[in-house]
Order: structure tokens, then C-alpha cells, then sequence
């Protein structure tokens, strides 16, 4: 939900011997030649909230290290991805939806057959790919509805109902091209329904009723907060962190609520040393101080999910999935149809 701007880390031990804290070294845009000789640098592409307190704590805790962080949405992550995939620069990917690790599993992008000391619970055992090409981190849930509870008296209870002409003008969602939590959250539509025509079909009813697109959680929940629509459909870490901080605002899980991993996955292509310090960036997020910074690091965001480690409990606050209707989409299903989709939403849809 945060806003994503461009953020470099970089660490050498010379400089960690030099007594420079990690705050020091956060700021860095570079390292020494001599320093950076040691350690390759490796490249961590990431939309989560808490991923610089995590990188932060990764240096800390692996001095020599060298990492840049490029934090952004997921799209334009994506789309850096494959502008660059006979080139690549990244070395770990980590964003919410397994389609988007699918897509770049079949294209041959991603490091199998690894898998990160974790022992996964049931939910994780779920998200977890036969190949291990991606790692499960946590989940949440797509198309939660959180809307004004004074202006909406009203509360729909089915997707179908909010094309109806009593909520004209008033609901409003992310743009699957610019958030990753969308596309899952529109395959999952199109899933449930039957199909991506019967899911085009729906969508453009809801166009027709005066659907509002905003580029991500942050600016569709500022609508929200300005009145500009009364009902918004988001990702649950991000509408359960606005209704914490609103007391006008209330949730609802419409049925079905198709379940979003996010997920780790490490570039392929890149030299076998690189991919060594991937590995090992990985297990961190998984250890226990890894675990504690995702709870932590993010607390009305990011942090508002289910754990898919074995014995971690989620934060206060998150629904019982055992109560709330969920689905899981196929990721090696949809993900190919990424592209597809995303293209007839903002030709039919945004624009």
C-alpha cells in the first residue's frame, strides 16, 4: 500500500569494519571497486512494504554483502523484467501474486528445484510449486471489499450486485497492469465465473456502472477516504490497515475471496555466484529475524498476512480463513494469460 519509490542499499565489509551502522550504509549508492570485489552485487526487485527493513537487517546481520534494492509496484517491476530478459540486472524477485512467478517459470527465468530451509505449514504446502521455482512468503486475499459504512447502507453481499444501478459511481479498484495484487484478483473473477469472456462480460458491467480505476491500493483508498467512491476492492492487508486507522470504514469478504501468495523467486540467468547470494537472501527472510520484520516491518500493510511458515502466527486482526469462502487459482493457468488480460482491461476498462 506504501508508495514506491527507487531506493539503492549497498554494503561491503570494509566499510561495516569502518564502524558505518547499517543506517550509514543504507545510503550508499555504490561501493568501492576494492570493497566490491569480494561479494557480488545482488539486485532484489520488490513491491513488499517491509523490504527495506528486511535488506537492512540482511546486511546487518551478513556483512560483505553487497545488495541494491529496486522497490516499486509490481507491474512496472515486471515490465523491467522482461525489457531486460536476455540482459537480466535482477537477481531475487519478491511480489504478491504466483501467476507473475508462473509466467516467468515457463519462460525459463527462474532457479528450480532450490528450496529454502522453511518448513511450510498447510497454507504454504498449498502455494508451494512442485518444481520449487518460487518460494511462498505469506498470503493474503484479493477483491476485498471495504467501504463507507455512512454512505453505504446498503452492504452488497455477492461481486454480481455491485454492477447494480445502487452503487453507480461508487466502487472502485486497482489497475491490474500497475498492481500486483489486481490481475489474481480479476483471474480470480473470470475463474469463479467460468471463463475470461464471461469475466470481460462483468467488468464492463461494472464500467458501464461507473467503475473507478485507480494505479494501486494507496491512491484507490485515498478515493475512498475523499469521497470520491464509498466502496473500494483491494488487497485485505491494505483494507484491514485503513479500516485500523478509520473507524468509518468496514470490511466485507465477498465471495469468493481468491487467495494471493506473495512469493520469492531467483533469476536464473544470472552468474552462479549471484544466484548463491540470492540463496542465501532467501533463507534470511525465512529465519526467524526474517519472519519477525515481515510481521513487523509494514504493520498497517504488508504485514497483515497469513504466515506460511510452521509455527508463525499472523497478526491480530486477520479474519479466520476457516470463515471466509476462498479459491485458488491455477498460477501456470492464468499466469500466460497475464498479458492478454492486462491489455483488454486498459483498452476496455481504464481507458
Amino acid at each position: 500500500m506504501k508508495s514506491r519509490r527507487w531506493r539503492r542499499l549497498a554494503a561491503a565489509g570494509s566499510l561495516a569494519a569502518a564502524g558505518l551502522g547499517v543506517a550509514g550504509i543504507a545510503t550508499l549508492t555504490s561501493v568501492s571497486t576494492a570493497a566490491a570485489s569480494s561479494k557480488p552485487t545482488l539486485v532484489v526487485y520488490s513491491a513488499q512494504g517491509y523490504d527495506s527493513a528486511t535488506v537492512k537487517a540482511f546486511l546487518k546481520t551478513n556483512p560483505g554483502f553487497n545488495v541494491t534494492l529496486d522497490d516499486n509496484s509490481t507491474g512496472p517491476l515486471l515490465t523491467q523484467i522482461q525489457a531486460t530478459k536476455n540482459h537480466p540486472n535482477w537477481g531475487v524477485l519478491w511480489v504478491d501474486g504466483a501467476t507473475a512467478f508462473a509466467e516467468l517459470d515457463k519462460e525459463g527465468l527462474l532457479v528450480r528445484g532450490w528450496k529454502p530451509s522453511v518448513t511450510y505449514n498447510a497454507l504454504g504446502r498449498q502455494s508451494e510449486p512442485t518444481n520449487h521455482s518460487y518460494y511462498p512468503a505469506g498470503v493474503t486475499l484479493v477483491g476485498t471489499m471495504i467501504y463507507n459504512k455512512a454512505k453505504v447502507k446498503h452492504v452488497p453481499t455477492t461481486f454480481a450486485q455491485l454492477a447494480g444501478s445502487q452503487y453507480k459511481n461508487e466502487v472502485g479498484m486497482d489497475d491490474p497492469s500497475q498492481s500486483g495484487p489486481t490481475f489474481p484478483f480479476v483471474a480470480g473473477i473470470m475463474n469463479y465465473l467460468g471463463g475470461v469472456s464471461k469475466g470481460e462480460t462483468y467488468f464492463a458491467a461494472l464500467k458501464h456502472n461507473g467503475l473507478k480505476i485507480h494505479p494501486t491500493n494507496g491512491p484507490t483508498l485515498a478515493a475512498l477516504a475523499a469521497g470520491q467512491i464509498n466502496i473500494a476492492l483491494v488487497q485485505s492487508s491494505a483494507a484491514i490497515g485503513a479500516a485500523k486507522s478509520d473507524t468509518s470504514l468496514a470490511i466485507k469478504y465477498l465471495k469468493p475471496a481468491t487467495l494471493l501468495p506473495s512469493a520469492l523467486g531467483i533469476d536464473a540467468k544470472m552468474p552462479a555466484a549471484v544466484r548463491a547470494e540470492a540463496k542465501k537472501f532467501v533463507d534470511f527472510v525465512f529465519s526467524a529475524k526474517g519472519q519477525s520484520i515481515m510481521k513487523d516491518g509494514d504493520p498497517t500493510g504488508d504485514s497483515l498476512f497469513y504466515p506460511v511458515k510452521a509455527g508463525v502466527q499472523a497478526n491480530p486482526g486477520l479474519p479466520d480463513l476457516a470463515k471466509v469462502k476462498t479459491q485458488t487459482i491455477n498460477p501456470y493457468l492464468w499466469g500466460p494469460r497475464e498479458a492478454s488480460i492486462n491489455s483488454w482491461f486498459t483498452s476496455h476498462i481504464v481507458n
